[in-house]
Protein backbone atom coordinates (compact mmCIF):
# COMPACT_ATOMS: atom_id res chain seq x y z
CA UNK A 1 0.00 0.00 0.00
CA UNK A 2 3.17 2.54 -0.10
CA UNK A 3 1.66 3.78 -3.65
CA UNK A 4 -1.27 5.55 -1.41
CA UNK A 5 1.62 7.61 0.89
CA UNK A 6 3.61 8.77 -2.60
CA UNK A 7 0.01 9.87 -4.05
CA UNK A 8 -0.80 12.01 -0.74
CA UNK A 9 2.79 13.41 -0.56
CA UNK A 10 2.55 14.59 -4.13
CA UNK A 11 -0.53 16.27 -3.65
CA UNK A 12 -3.45 13.54 -2.94
CA UNK A 13 -6.22 15.37 -4.41
CA UNK A 14 -5.48 18.12 -6.18
CA UNK A 15 -5.14 20.35 -9.34
CA UNK A 16 -4.17 17.59 -11.68
CA UNK A 17 -6.62 15.05 -10.14
CA UNK A 18 -9.75 17.31 -11.03
CA UNK A 19 -8.64 18.42 -14.52
CA UNK A 20 -7.75 15.39 -15.74
CA UNK A 21 -10.63 13.45 -13.58
CA UNK A 22 -13.20 16.14 -15.62
CA UNK A 23 -11.16 15.72 -19.35
CA UNK A 24 -11.70 11.89 -19.08
CA UNK A 25 -15.42 11.60 -17.82
CA UNK A 26 -16.48 14.14 -20.52
CA UNK A 27 -16.48 11.41 -23.67
CA UNK A 28 -18.72 9.30 -21.21
CA UNK A 29 -21.41 11.72 -21.64
CA UNK A 30 -21.67 10.82 -25.39
CA UNK A 31 -21.06 6.62 -24.80
CA UNK A 32 -24.39 6.76 -23.37
CA UNK A 33 -25.78 8.20 -26.36
CA UNK A 34 -23.73 5.38 -28.38
CA UNK A 35 -25.06 2.66 -26.52
CA UNK A 36 -28.66 3.73 -26.61
CA UNK A 37 -28.62 5.16 -29.92
CA UNK A 38 -30.52 3.17 -32.27
CA UNK A 39 -34.02 3.21 -30.33
CA UNK A 40 -33.91 6.33 -32.47
CA UNK A 41 -31.74 5.38 -35.37
CA UNK A 42 -33.47 2.28 -36.03
CA UNK A 43 -37.17 3.50 -34.76
CA UNK A 44 -40.17 1.48 -36.43
CA UNK A 45 -42.50 4.04 -38.18
CA UNK A 46 -45.92 3.13 -38.87
CA UNK A 47 -45.56 1.45 -42.02
CA UNK A 48 -47.50 -0.53 -44.64
CA UNK A 49 -47.87 -2.09 -47.79
CA UNK A 50 -47.23 0.27 -51.09
CA UNK A 51 -49.77 -0.92 -53.95
CA UNK A 52 -48.46 -2.54 -56.91
CA UNK A 53 -47.11 0.31 -59.67
CA UNK A 54 -49.78 1.99 -61.96
CA UNK A 55 -52.34 0.55 -59.63
CA UNK A 56 -55.86 2.59 -60.11
CA UNK A 57 -56.35 4.72 -56.61
CA UNK A 58 -59.30 6.57 -58.67
CA UNK A 59 -61.59 3.53 -57.97
CA UNK A 60 -64.98 3.54 -60.19
CA UNK A 61 -66.31 6.64 -58.09
CA UNK A 62 -63.15 8.54 -57.65
CA UNK A 63 -62.85 9.05 -53.59
CA UNK A 64 -59.94 10.26 -52.06
CA UNK A 65 -56.56 8.46 -52.39
CA UNK A 66 -56.53 8.01 -48.90
CA UNK A 67 -59.80 5.99 -48.60
CA UNK A 68 -59.07 4.31 -51.71
CA UNK A 69 -56.04 1.97 -49.62
CA UNK A 70 -58.71 0.30 -47.42
CA UNK A 71 -59.34 -1.33 -51.60
CA UNK A 72 -55.85 -2.32 -51.41
CA UNK A 73 -54.89 -2.44 -47.36
CA UNK A 74 -56.24 -4.99 -44.66
CA UNK A 75 -57.46 -2.67 -41.50
CA UNK A 76 -56.28 -4.71 -38.11
CA UNK A 77 -58.73 -5.14 -35.15
CA UNK A 78 -57.52 -1.46 -34.03
CA UNK A 79 -58.59 0.15 -37.08
CA UNK A 80 -55.21 0.88 -38.73
CA UNK A 81 -53.86 -0.65 -42.25
CA UNK A 82 -51.86 -3.93 -41.75
CA UNK A 83 -48.37 -3.61 -41.67
CA UNK A 84 -47.26 -6.64 -43.62
CA UNK A 85 -50.10 -8.04 -45.87
CA UNK A 86 -52.23 -6.21 -48.67
CA UNK A 87 -54.70 -8.00 -51.06
CA UNK A 88 -53.94 -9.77 -54.28
CA UNK A 89 -56.01 -7.08 -56.38
CA UNK A 90 -58.69 -4.20 -55.17
CA UNK A 91 -61.73 -4.65 -52.88
CA UNK A 92 -63.63 -2.39 -54.17
CA UNK A 93 -66.68 -3.42 -52.25
CA UNK A 94 -65.00 -2.58 -48.95
CA UNK A 95 -65.16 0.99 -49.79
CA UNK A 96 -69.04 0.89 -48.80
CA UNK A 97 -68.44 -1.71 -45.88
CA UNK A 98 -65.09 -1.12 -43.61
CA UNK A 99 -66.01 -4.40 -42.09
CA UNK A 100 -66.19 -8.40 -43.36
CA UNK A 101 -62.58 -8.44 -45.07
CA UNK A 102 -61.85 -11.91 -43.16
CA UNK A 103 -61.30 -14.72 -45.55
CA UNK A 104 -59.97 -12.10 -48.51
CA UNK A 105 -57.12 -13.01 -50.28
CA UNK A 106 -53.42 -11.31 -49.71
CA UNK A 107 -50.10 -11.82 -50.37
CA UNK A 108 -46.98 -9.83 -48.82
CA UNK A 109 -45.43 -6.53 -49.60
CA UNK A 110 -43.76 -6.86 -53.00
CA UNK A 111 -43.28 -3.39 -53.97
CA UNK A 112 -41.84 -2.74 -50.31
CA UNK A 113 -43.55 -0.07 -48.08
CA UNK A 114 -45.17 3.35 -47.33
CA UNK A 115 -44.04 4.97 -43.80
CA UNK A 116 -45.46 7.19 -42.14
CA UNK A 117 -42.29 9.99 -41.95
CA UNK A 118 -44.25 12.57 -39.28
CA UNK A 119 -41.60 11.22 -36.43
CA UNK A 120 -38.94 9.49 -37.70
CA UNK A 121 -37.92 11.38 -41.02
CA UNK A 122 -35.55 8.50 -41.72
CA UNK A 123 -34.44 5.46 -39.52
CA UNK A 124 -32.08 2.25 -40.66
CA UNK A 125 -35.55 0.59 -40.65
CA UNK A 126 -37.13 3.10 -43.71
CA UNK A 127 -34.06 3.07 -45.62
CA UNK A 128 -33.52 -0.33 -45.83
CA UNK A 129 -36.90 -2.03 -45.74
CA UNK A 130 -36.08 -3.54 -41.75
CA UNK A 131 -39.49 -4.47 -41.15
CA UNK A 132 -41.67 -7.83 -41.45
CA UNK A 133 -40.20 -10.81 -43.00
CA UNK A 134 -36.69 -8.62 -42.31
CA UNK A 135 -37.63 -7.22 -38.82
CA UNK A 136 -34.94 -9.61 -37.80
CA UNK A 137 -32.10 -7.57 -38.85
CA UNK A 138 -32.78 -4.63 -37.24
CA UNK A 139 -31.72 -5.80 -34.24
CA UNK A 140 -28.09 -6.96 -36.19
CA UNK A 141 -26.90 -3.85 -35.92
CA UNK A 142 -27.03 -3.35 -31.98
CA UNK A 143 -26.60 -7.24 -31.44
CA UNK A 144 -23.36 -6.56 -33.12
CA UNK A 145 -22.50 -3.52 -31.13
CA UNK A 146 -23.00 -4.67 -27.91
CA UNK A 147 -20.38 -8.05 -29.60
CA UNK A 148 -17.70 -5.61 -30.47
CA UNK A 149 -18.14 -4.17 -26.83
CA UNK A 150 -17.90 -7.53 -25.72
CA UNK A 151 -14.55 -8.14 -27.94
CA UNK A 152 -13.39 -4.85 -26.75
CA UNK A 153 -13.61 -5.64 -23.02
CA UNK A 154 -11.53 -8.61 -23.42
CA UNK A 155 -8.62 -7.35 -25.94
CA UNK A 156 -8.59 -3.84 -24.93
CA UNK A 157 -8.81 -4.39 -21.33
CA UNK A 158 -5.82 -6.55 -21.34
CA UNK A 159 -3.53 -4.54 -23.45
CA UNK A 160 -4.29 -1.47 -20.94
CA UNK A 161 -2.82 -3.89 -18.54
CA UNK A 162 0.58 -4.17 -20.79
CA UNK A 163 0.83 -0.89 -22.79
CA UNK A 164 -0.64 1.63 -20.31
CA UNK A 165 -3.85 2.84 -19.63
CA UNK A 166 -3.11 5.89 -21.17
CA UNK A 167 -2.27 4.47 -24.72
CA UNK A 168 -5.03 2.47 -25.15
CA UNK A 169 -7.49 5.51 -23.94
CA UNK A 170 -5.88 7.68 -27.37
CA UNK A 171 -6.33 4.81 -29.49
CA UNK A 172 -10.58 3.85 -28.73
CA UNK A 173 -11.02 7.68 -28.51
CA UNK A 174 -9.85 7.98 -32.25
CA UNK A 175 -11.51 4.39 -33.78
CA UNK A 176 -14.72 5.23 -32.08
CA UNK A 177 -14.61 8.89 -33.83
CA UNK A 178 -13.38 7.15 -36.93
CA UNK A 179 -16.08 4.03 -36.94
CA UNK A 180 -19.06 6.33 -35.35
CA UNK A 181 -18.60 8.44 -38.54
CA UNK A 182 -18.13 6.19 -40.93
CA UNK A 183 -22.12 4.77 -39.96
CA UNK A 184 -23.65 7.55 -40.64
CA UNK A 185 -22.17 7.39 -44.43
CA UNK A 186 -22.78 3.41 -44.45
CA UNK A 187 -24.55 2.55 -48.29
CA UNK A 188 -25.90 -0.71 -47.05
CA UNK A 189 -26.46 -2.82 -43.87
CA UNK A 190 -23.29 -5.09 -44.03
CA UNK A 191 -21.37 -1.85 -44.02
CA UNK A 192 -23.19 -0.15 -41.40
CA UNK A 193 -23.25 -3.52 -38.88
CA UNK A 194 -19.32 -3.60 -39.53
CA UNK A 195 -18.43 0.03 -37.81
CA UNK A 196 -20.65 -0.58 -35.27
CA UNK A 197 -18.99 -3.69 -34.28
CA UNK A 198 -15.88 -1.26 -34.31
CA UNK A 199 -17.78 1.03 -32.47
CA UNK A 200 -19.00 -0.78 -29.81
CA UNK A 201 -15.24 -2.00 -29.34
CA UNK A 202 -13.70 1.09 -29.00
CA UNK A 203 -16.27 2.13 -26.47
CA UNK A 204 -15.85 -0.64 -24.23
CA UNK A 205 -11.87 0.77 -23.88
CA UNK A 206 -13.19 4.06 -23.26
CA UNK A 207 -15.53 2.50 -20.33
CA UNK A 208 -12.38 0.92 -18.95
CA UNK A 209 -9.56 3.02 -19.02
CA UNK A 210 -11.99 5.88 -18.13
CA UNK A 211 -12.88 4.16 -14.56
CA UNK A 212 -9.07 2.74 -13.91
CA UNK A 213 -7.27 5.31 -15.02
CA UNK A 214 -9.16 7.84 -12.11
CA UNK A 215 -9.09 5.80 -9.99
CA UNK A 216 -5.60 4.81 -10.11
CA UNK A 217 -5.01 8.97 -9.22
CA UNK A 218 -7.27 9.39 -6.81
CA UNK A 219 -6.56 8.68 -3.12
CA UNK A 220 -8.78 6.17 -0.97
CA UNK A 221 -11.54 8.23 0.32
CA UNK A 222 -12.40 10.12 -3.33
CA UNK A 223 -12.50 6.74 -5.03
CA UNK A 224 -16.74 6.76 -4.32
CA UNK A 225 -17.28 10.07 -5.45
CA UNK A 226 -14.96 9.53 -9.01
CA UNK A 227 -17.22 6.75 -9.57
CA UNK A 228 -20.51 8.24 -9.41
CA UNK A 229 -19.00 11.03 -10.96
CA UNK A 230 -19.07 9.06 -14.37
CA UNK A 231 -22.06 7.67 -13.58
CA UNK A 232 -23.75 10.75 -13.38
CA UNK A 233 -21.88 12.02 -16.22
CA UNK A 234 -23.64 8.30 -18.43
CA UNK A 235 -27.28 9.38 -17.05
CA UNK A 236 -26.65 12.80 -18.22
CA UNK A 237 -26.09 11.50 -21.35
CA UNK A 238 -29.58 10.34 -21.64
CA UNK A 239 -31.00 13.51 -21.38
CA UNK A 240 -28.82 14.50 -24.06
CA UNK A 241 -29.72 11.96 -26.60
CA UNK A 242 -33.24 12.80 -25.97
CA UNK A 243 -32.20 16.04 -27.05
CA UNK A 244 -30.52 15.59 -29.60
CA UNK A 245 -32.41 13.01 -31.34
CA UNK A 246 -35.53 14.78 -30.78
CA UNK A 247 -33.90 17.80 -32.17
CA UNK A 248 -31.61 15.65 -35.26
CA UNK A 249 -34.32 13.43 -37.21
CA UNK A 250 -32.47 11.88 -39.72
CA UNK A 251 -30.69 9.12 -38.62
CA UNK A 252 -27.20 9.72 -40.33
CA UNK A 253 -26.98 12.87 -38.93
CA UNK A 254 -27.66 12.16 -35.48
CA UNK A 255 -25.43 8.95 -36.17
CA UNK A 256 -22.97 12.04 -37.10
CA UNK A 257 -23.63 14.08 -34.04
CA UNK A 258 -22.64 11.92 -31.91
CA UNK A 259 -19.29 10.55 -33.06
CA UNK A 260 -17.37 14.04 -34.60
CA UNK A 261 -16.98 15.23 -30.73
CA UNK A 262 -14.97 11.65 -30.28
CA UNK A 263 -12.11 13.13 -32.56
CA UNK A 264 -11.77 16.30 -30.40
CA UNK A 265 -11.24 14.21 -27.31
CA UNK A 266 -8.59 12.06 -29.16
CA UNK A 267 -6.53 15.39 -29.49
CA UNK A 268 -6.55 16.21 -26.11
CA UNK A 269 -6.03 12.62 -24.65
CA UNK A 270 -2.36 13.04 -25.47
CA UNK A 271 -2.05 15.57 -22.46
CA UNK A 272 -3.17 12.70 -20.37
CA UNK A 273 -0.48 11.80 -17.78
CA UNK A 274 -0.56 7.93 -17.51
CA UNK A 275 -1.15 6.06 -14.20
CA UNK A 276 2.21 6.34 -12.11
CA UNK A 277 0.58 3.20 -10.37
CA UNK A 278 0.58 1.03 -13.73
CA UNK A 279 4.36 2.26 -14.33
CA UNK A 280 5.79 0.72 -11.09
CA UNK A 281 3.51 -2.31 -11.54
CA UNK A 282 5.54 -2.76 -14.80
CA UNK A 283 8.51 -2.15 -12.84
CA UNK A 284 9.44 1.19 -15.06
CA UNK A 285 10.74 3.24 -11.22
CA UNK A 286 11.91 5.98 -13.72
CA UNK A 287 8.74 6.57 -15.13
CA UNK A 288 7.18 6.52 -12.13
CA UNK A 289 9.59 9.26 -10.47
CA UNK A 290 9.11 11.65 -13.58
CA UNK A 291 5.36 11.24 -14.00
CA UNK A 292 5.31 12.23 -10.15
CA UNK A 293 7.26 14.40 -10.24
CA UNK A 294 5.37 16.09 -12.83
CA UNK A 295 2.12 15.64 -10.36
CA UNK A 296 3.75 17.90 -8.10
CA UNK A 297 4.42 20.45 -9.89
CA UNK A 298 0.96 20.64 -11.15
CA UNK A 299 -0.25 20.51 -7.90
CA UNK A 300 2.06 22.93 -6.09
CA UNK A 301 4.07 20.05 -4.41
CA UNK A 302 6.90 20.50 -6.23
CA UNK A 303 9.39 20.55 -3.22
CA UNK A 304 7.73 17.07 -2.58
CA UNK A 305 8.41 15.95 -5.95
CA UNK A 306 12.14 17.01 -5.99
CA UNK A 307 12.64 15.21 -2.60
CA UNK A 308 11.27 11.70 -4.45
CA UNK A 309 14.19 9.91 -6.10
CA UNK A 310 14.68 6.12 -7.66
CA UNK A 311 16.06 5.51 -4.54
CA UNK A 312 13.05 6.37 -2.67
CA UNK A 313 11.01 4.48 -4.95
CA UNK A 314 12.90 1.23 -4.47
CA UNK A 315 12.61 1.25 -0.95
CA UNK A 316 9.08 2.65 -1.01
CA UNK A 317 7.96 0.17 -3.54
CA UNK A 318 10.36 -3.10 -3.07
CA UNK A 319 7.99 -5.39 -2.15
CA UNK A 320 6.00 -4.80 -5.01
CA UNK A 321 9.22 -4.59 -7.45
CA UNK A 322 9.94 -8.10 -6.23
CA UNK A 323 6.69 -9.52 -6.87
CA UNK A 324 5.53 -7.79 -9.82
CA UNK A 325 8.42 -9.33 -12.15
CA UNK A 326 6.12 -12.64 -12.35
CA UNK A 327 3.61 -12.23 -15.20
CA UNK A 328 0.36 -12.35 -14.73
CA UNK A 329 -3.10 -13.41 -17.55
CA UNK A 330 -6.59 -13.33 -16.96
CA UNK A 331 -5.94 -17.37 -15.83
CA UNK A 332 -4.72 -15.93 -12.86
CA UNK A 333 -8.21 -15.05 -11.93
CA UNK A 334 -9.28 -18.48 -12.13
CA UNK A 335 -6.13 -19.53 -10.59
CA UNK A 336 -5.75 -18.07 -7.62
CA UNK A 337 -8.09 -19.57 -4.86
CA UNK A 338 -9.53 -15.82 -3.33
CA UNK A 339 -9.08 -14.25 -6.97
CA UNK A 340 -11.08 -16.99 -8.36
CA UNK A 341 -14.29 -16.82 -5.63
CA UNK A 342 -13.79 -12.87 -6.37
CA UNK A 343 -14.42 -13.32 -9.84
CA UNK A 344 -17.56 -15.58 -10.29
CA UNK A 345 -19.61 -13.93 -8.01
CA UNK A 346 -18.49 -10.49 -10.02
CA UNK A 347 -18.86 -12.18 -13.27
CA UNK A 348 -22.61 -13.04 -12.12
CA UNK A 349 -23.13 -9.20 -10.69
CA UNK A 350 -21.94 -8.00 -14.00
CA UNK A 351 -24.01 -10.10 -16.37
CA UNK A 352 -27.62 -9.67 -14.41
CA UNK A 353 -27.16 -5.76 -14.05
CA UNK A 354 -26.58 -5.46 -18.24
CA UNK A 355 -28.70 -8.74 -18.74
CA UNK A 356 -32.04 -6.90 -17.09
CA UNK A 357 -30.93 -3.21 -17.39
CA UNK A 358 -30.61 -3.34 -21.65
CA UNK A 359 -34.23 -5.79 -21.45
CA UNK A 360 -35.85 -2.54 -20.53
CA UNK A 361 -33.88 0.03 -21.91
CA UNK A 362 -33.65 -1.13 -25.38
CA UNK A 363 -37.30 -1.18 -25.84
CA UNK A 364 -39.19 1.95 -25.21
CA UNK A 365 -41.35 2.00 -28.13
CA UNK A 366 -43.45 -0.65 -26.21
CA UNK A 367 -44.26 1.99 -23.14
CA UNK A 368 -46.75 3.56 -24.96
CA UNK A 369 -45.92 7.15 -24.87
CA UNK A 370 -43.77 9.58 -26.84
CA UNK A 371 -40.26 7.54 -27.35
CA UNK A 372 -38.45 10.98 -26.59
CA UNK A 373 -40.03 11.41 -23.00
CA UNK A 374 -39.25 7.74 -21.95
CA UNK A 375 -35.72 8.65 -22.54
CA UNK A 376 -36.09 11.60 -20.55
CA UNK A 377 -37.64 9.31 -17.76
CA UNK A 378 -35.41 6.36 -17.67
CA UNK A 379 -32.47 9.24 -17.61
CA UNK A 380 -34.47 11.31 -14.82
CA UNK A 381 -34.55 8.31 -12.55
CA UNK A 382 -30.73 7.91 -12.17
CA UNK A 383 -30.53 10.68 -10.63
CA UNK A 384 -32.19 10.17 -7.10
CA UNK A 385 -30.96 6.38 -7.87
CA UNK A 386 -27.50 6.63 -7.78
CA UNK A 387 -27.36 9.46 -5.34
CA UNK A 388 -28.84 7.07 -2.53
CA UNK A 389 -26.63 4.88 -4.16
CA UNK A 390 -23.53 7.05 -3.29
CA UNK A 391 -24.65 7.58 0.06
CA UNK A 392 -24.45 3.78 1.07
CA UNK A 393 -21.43 2.88 -1.09
CA UNK A 394 -19.36 5.70 0.78
CA UNK A 395 -20.99 5.60 3.85
CA UNK A 396 -22.44 2.06 4.41
CA UNK A 397 -19.94 -0.10 1.87
CA UNK A 398 -19.87 -1.58 -1.50
CA UNK A 399 -21.52 -4.93 -0.82
CA UNK A 400 -24.39 -3.59 0.56
CA UNK A 401 -24.87 -1.17 -1.99
CA UNK A 402 -24.02 -3.89 -4.64
CA UNK A 403 -26.78 -6.28 -2.97
CA UNK A 404 -29.58 -4.05 -2.20
CA UNK A 405 -29.70 -2.39 -5.76
CA UNK A 406 -29.66 -5.84 -7.10
CA UNK A 407 -32.58 -7.08 -5.31
CA UNK A 408 -34.72 -4.58 -5.82
CA UNK A 409 -34.48 -4.22 -9.31
CA UNK A 410 -35.28 -8.05 -9.19
CA UNK A 411 -38.09 -7.21 -6.81
CA UNK A 412 -39.37 -4.69 -9.30
CA UNK A 413 -39.38 -6.12 -12.72
CA UNK A 414 -40.88 -9.82 -10.74
CA UNK A 415 -43.89 -7.67 -9.37
CA UNK A 416 -44.68 -6.54 -12.89
CA UNK A 417 -45.54 -10.84 -13.80
CA UNK A 418 -48.51 -9.79 -11.53
CA UNK A 419 -49.38 -6.56 -12.77
CA UNK A 420 -52.35 -6.52 -16.10
CA UNK A 421 -51.56 -5.07 -18.79
CA UNK A 422 -54.48 -2.91 -18.60
CA UNK A 423 -52.45 -1.23 -15.89
CA UNK A 424 -49.80 0.42 -18.39
CA UNK A 425 -49.13 3.28 -15.94
CA UNK A 426 -47.99 1.20 -12.87
CA UNK A 427 -46.10 -1.11 -15.14
CA UNK A 428 -44.02 1.86 -16.36
CA UNK A 429 -43.42 3.21 -12.81
CA UNK A 430 -42.30 -0.43 -11.69
CA UNK A 431 -39.84 -1.04 -15.00
CA UNK A 432 -38.52 2.60 -14.02
CA UNK A 433 -37.73 1.77 -10.41
CA UNK A 434 -35.94 -1.38 -12.04
CA UNK A 435 -34.31 0.85 -14.08
CA UNK A 436 -33.07 3.18 -11.58
CA UNK A 437 -31.65 -0.06 -9.33
CA UNK A 438 -29.99 -0.90 -12.08
CA UNK A 439 -28.46 2.39 -13.18
CA UNK A 440 -27.11 1.79 -9.52
CA UNK A 441 -26.27 -1.31 -9.86
CA UNK A 442 -23.59 -0.34 -12.40
CA UNK A 443 -22.38 2.62 -11.00
CA UNK A 444 -21.09 0.25 -8.18
CA UNK A 445 -19.69 -2.42 -10.16
CA UNK A 446 -17.23 -0.38 -12.20
CA UNK A 447 -16.18 1.07 -8.68
CA UNK A 448 -16.45 -2.74 -6.53
CA UNK A 449 -14.39 -4.26 -9.49
CA UNK A 450 -11.80 -2.08 -9.71
CA UNK A 451 -10.98 -1.94 -5.80
CA UNK A 452 -11.58 -5.95 -5.90
CA UNK A 453 -8.58 -5.98 -8.79
CA UNK A 454 -4.99 -5.91 -7.81
CA UNK A 455 -3.49 -3.24 -10.04
CA UNK A 456 -1.25 -5.94 -12.29
CA UNK A 457 -4.51 -7.65 -13.25
CA UNK A 458 -6.69 -4.87 -12.94
CA UNK A 459 -7.94 -3.83 -16.18
CA UNK A 460 -7.81 -7.66 -17.04
CA UNK A 461 -10.80 -8.20 -14.25
CA UNK A 462 -12.29 -5.19 -15.12
CA UNK A 463 -11.97 -6.13 -19.10
CA UNK A 464 -13.97 -9.99 -18.30
CA UNK A 465 -16.07 -8.18 -16.35
CA UNK A 466 -17.32 -5.88 -18.72
CA UNK A 467 -17.30 -9.45 -21.38
CA UNK A 468 -19.73 -10.79 -18.94
CA UNK A 469 -21.70 -7.76 -19.14
CA UNK A 470 -21.72 -7.84 -22.63
CA UNK A 471 -23.02 -11.20 -22.87
CA UNK A 472 -25.94 -10.29 -21.18
CA UNK A 473 -26.56 -7.53 -23.46
CA UNK A 474 -26.54 -9.17 -26.41
CA UNK A 475 -28.74 -12.24 -24.19
CA UNK A 476 -31.25 -9.95 -23.56
CA UNK A 477 -32.80 -9.47 -27.04
CA UNK A 478 -33.49 -13.14 -27.09
CA UNK A 479 -35.57 -13.05 -24.08
CA UNK A 480 -37.55 -10.34 -25.20
CA UNK A 481 -38.52 -12.24 -27.95
CA UNK A 482 -39.97 -15.28 -26.05
CA UNK A 483 -43.11 -12.55 -24.72
CA UNK A 484 -44.54 -13.17 -28.09
CA UNK A 485 -44.92 -16.81 -27.12
CA UNK A 486 -45.11 -16.46 -23.48
CA UNK A 487 -45.83 -12.98 -22.63
CA UNK A 488 -44.82 -12.81 -18.55
CA UNK A 489 -41.65 -14.78 -19.56
CA UNK A 490 -39.34 -12.09 -19.98
CA UNK A 491 -40.51 -10.05 -16.70
CA UNK A 492 -39.71 -13.67 -14.70
CA UNK A 493 -36.38 -13.98 -16.53
CA UNK A 494 -35.11 -10.35 -15.98
CA UNK A 495 -36.34 -10.33 -12.64
CA UNK A 496 -34.47 -13.23 -11.22
CA UNK A 497 -31.52 -13.16 -12.15
CA UNK A 498 -30.82 -9.88 -10.65
CA UNK A 499 -32.15 -11.73 -7.62
CA UNK A 500 -29.80 -14.81 -8.01
CA UNK A 501 -26.74 -11.81 -8.39
CA UNK A 502 -27.53 -10.05 -5.53
CA UNK A 503 -26.92 -12.94 -3.35
CA UNK A 504 -23.52 -13.61 -5.06
CA UNK A 505 -22.99 -10.14 -3.73
CA UNK A 506 -23.03 -11.45 -0.23
CA UNK A 507 -19.36 -13.32 -0.82
CA UNK A 508 -17.80 -10.89 -1.66
CA UNK A 509 -15.57 -8.85 0.01
CA UNK A 510 -16.01 -5.07 1.39
CA UNK A 511 -13.20 -2.40 0.45
CA UNK A 512 -14.54 0.73 1.92
CA UNK A 513 -11.85 2.89 3.12
CA UNK A 514 -9.41 -0.40 2.26
CA UNK A 515 -6.92 0.62 -0.19
CA UNK A 516 -6.05 -0.54 -3.60
CA UNK A 517 -4.46 -3.64 -3.59
CA UNK A 518 -1.43 -3.63 -6.20
CA UNK A 519 -0.50 -7.27 -6.38
CA UNK A 520 -2.00 -10.62 -5.91
CA UNK A 521 -0.13 -11.43 -2.46
CA UNK A 522 -1.39 -7.98 -1.23
CA UNK A 523 -4.66 -9.09 -1.83
CA UNK A 524 -4.80 -12.09 -0.03
CA UNK A 525 -3.04 -10.91 2.63
CA UNK A 526 -5.46 -8.47 3.10
CA UNK A 527 -8.27 -10.77 2.88
CA UNK A 528 -6.59 -12.79 5.73
CA UNK A 529 -6.17 -9.59 7.94
CA UNK A 530 -9.62 -8.98 7.44
CA UNK A 531 -10.79 -12.61 8.64
CA UNK A 532 -8.49 -12.27 11.36
CA UNK A 533 -9.66 -9.06 12.60
CA UNK A 534 -13.36 -10.33 12.39
CA UNK A 535 -12.31 -13.13 14.11
CA UNK A 536 -10.51 -11.02 17.23
CA UNK A 537 -13.21 -9.12 17.32
CA UNK A 538 -15.65 -12.55 18.31
CA UNK A 539 -13.23 -13.76 20.59
CA UNK A 540 -13.05 -10.19 22.22
CA UNK A 541 -17.23 -10.00 22.41
CA UNK A 542 -16.46 -14.34 23.72
CA UNK A 543 -14.49 -13.26 26.39
CA UNK A 544 -16.64 -10.25 28.04
CA UNK A 545 -18.50 -12.25 31.25
CA UNK A 546 -21.84 -11.85 31.64
CA UNK A 547 -22.68 -9.91 34.55
CA UNK A 548 -26.10 -10.94 37.30
CA UNK A 549 -28.50 -8.85 38.04
CA UNK A 550 -26.67 -8.30 41.12
CA UNK A 551 -24.02 -7.16 39.76
CA UNK A 552 -25.18 -4.26 37.79
CA UNK A 553 -27.23 -3.33 40.44
CA UNK A 554 -24.19 -2.17 42.43
CA UNK A 555 -22.36 -1.40 39.74
CA UNK A 556 -19.87 -4.10 39.75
Amino acid sequence: MAFAKLLERVGGTGRFQWIQASLVILPVLLMASHNTLQNFTAAVPPHRCRVPPGANLSGPDGPDAEAQLRAWVPWDDQGRPESCRRFRGPQWGLLANVSGDAGLATEPCADGWAYDRSTFPSTIVTEWDLVCGHRALRQLGQSLYMAGVLVGAVVLGNLADRLGRKKVLIWCYLQTAVSGTCSAFSPNLTTYCIFRFLTGMALAGVALNAMTLNLEWMPVQWRAVTGTLIGYTYSLGQFLLAGLAYAVRPWRWLQLLVSLPYFVFFLYSWFFIESARWHASVGRLDLTLKTLRKVARINGKREEGEKLSIEVLQTSLQKELAINKAKHSALDLVRVPHLRKIFFCLSLVWFATSFAYYGLVMDLQNFGVSIYLVQIIFGAVDLPAKLVGFLITNYVGRRIAQMVSLLLAGVSILANVFVPKALMTLRTVLAVLGKGCLAASFNCVFLYTGELYPTVIRQTGLGTGSTTARVGSIVSPLVSMAGELYPSMPSLIYGTVPLVAGVAAFFLPETLNVPLPDTLEEMENGSRKNRWRLRQQQEQLQAIPLKTPEQEKFGI
